[in-house]
């Protein structure tokens, strides 16, 4: 979901949108040892807009375009030019929410985070866990779904 050689490795979604990005590409590309480095098949603009799991959903219908593209082309992939740029994975400890930034900065925040199966946005709050999704931005505010739950004893 990067433009490789930029952006190989883990979360890439998520890092993106934390780097400001607001469009991508999904690159198809041949698998080889090393990971996300292997020659290029093509590349289709993304957008980067609303959640995580929005975005997911796009990405899924392109890379169908792009795999009947594949079978009926048969292109020769080209090797990937340019200095690497790595993604770290994320650990859900990443997915606390920050504690200082402006209103559009904790919308991309949430919204990055915001996919099925993915830790979404938290703050621990006593003994109590507040997640948040489905953020929608305001001029100067900012409005989400919230989970509230007690947190398991942590030893």
């Amino acid at each position: 979901m990067t433009d490789v050689p930029y952006g190989r490795g883990g979360s890439p979604l998520q890092n993106l949108i934390a780097a400001g990005h607001r469009q991508t590409k999904l690159t198809a590309l041949q698998m080889v040892e090393e990971m996300d480095a292997g020659p290029v098949y093509t590349k289709k603009d993304l957008d980067l807009s609303g959640t995580a799991q929005e975005i997911y959903v796009r990405a899924g219908a392109l890379s169908t375009e792009i795999i009947r593209w594949m079978v009926s082309v048969d292109p020769e992939p080209v090797p990937q030019c340019g200095e690497p740029v790595t993604f770290r994975r994320r650990i859900p400890e990443q997915s606390r929410l920050p504690e200082s930034g402006d209103v559009a900065h904790l919308y991309d925040f949430i919204r990055m985070l915001d996919a099925d199966g993915y830790p979404h946005a938290f703050l621990d709050y006593g003994d109590f866990r507040v997640e948040f999704r489905k953020a929608q931005q305001g001029d100067m505010e900012l409005s989400a779904q919230v989970k509230i739950y007690k947190r398991k004893n942590e030893a």
